[in-house]
C-alpha cells in the first residue's frame, strides 16, 4: 500500500495482483504486519484483520478463478 494511501478508501485488486496479500509489497516498513492471504475474488472484496486495508476486485477474473 502507498504510503499516502487513504485506508477509508477500498484499494482496487486486479487479476495481476492474485494471490493477493497484505501487506502489499511495496508498503512501507511501519505499514508490515504477518503476511495474510486474501480472497477478494469470491465476494469481489476483501477486509485485512489485521491493518483493516479494504480491497475491492475490478475487472475480469482469471481463468480458473469462479
Amino acid at each position: 500500500m502507498p504510503e499516502n494511501q487513504d485506508k477509508s478508501k477500498p484499494i482496487e485488486i486486479t487479476a495481476h495482483e492474485l494471490p493477493l496479500h497484505c501487506p502489499m509489497p511495496d508498503a512501507p516498513l511501519w505499514a508490515r504486519h504477518p503476511r495474510v492471504f486474501l480472497d477478494v475474488t469470491k465476494e469481489g472484496q476483501a477486509t485485512c484483520p489485521y491493518c483493516g486495508a479494504k480491497y475491492v476486485f475490478t475487472g475480469e477474473l482469471p481463468k480458473g478463478h469462479h
